[in-house]
């Protein structure tokens, strides 16, 4: 993959980190939920002409690195994969939306967004192996001894 792209008159490199999370941050991006939104999200990245670098759906967000072409502005892409992911699920996945606490919004209001620079490779090396941290986190929690929760501090 070259550095930059280039377009008729431009050339550029416009690389994004963006992490979102589902309503109430439930824990519901696993199965063929998270399947689905990581397809997705290929599909409606594609159609913007935005390449996906690295993409990490986890149970309860999403890691994405994405480089779009100058005329797409986050907010815009934003807009399209939260929006149209979410009206996909809701076909999809119609107890989805039998939630009460839904009201038809799938995802929470904002996003975190970052530029990608020279940090380039700590940035996709950390969405990589997002869910081995998450998996390796969770097992120290858990005190072997006594097969009880750790709590840090009491």
């Amino acid at each position: 993959m070259s550095r930059y792209e280039s377009a008729s008159h431009v050339f550029y490199r416009c690389q994004y980190h963006i992490v979102w999370t589902p309503k109430y941050r439930y824990k519901i991006l696993k199965g063929n939920v998270g399947k689905e939104v990581y397809r997705s999200i290929y599909v409606f990245c594609r159609m913007k002409n935005c390449k996906v670098v690295e993409l990490n759906v986890q149970i309860d967000h999403v890691h994405l690195v994405v480089r779009t072409p100058p005329s797409v502005s986050v907010s815009e892409l934003m807009g399209v994969l939260k929006g149209r992911t979410a009206i996909r699920l809701f076909n999809k996945f119609p107890y989805l939306r039998k939630k009460k606490l839904w009201g038809n919004h799938f995802w929470q209001r904002g996003y975190f967004v970052d530029s990608v620079g020279a940090n380039e490779e700590i940035i996709r090396r950390y969405v990589r192996y997002q869910d081995k941290v998450s998996k390796e986190e969770a097992e120290r929690q858990l005190d072997p001894v006594n097969n009880s929760v750790y709590l840090p501090g009491y």
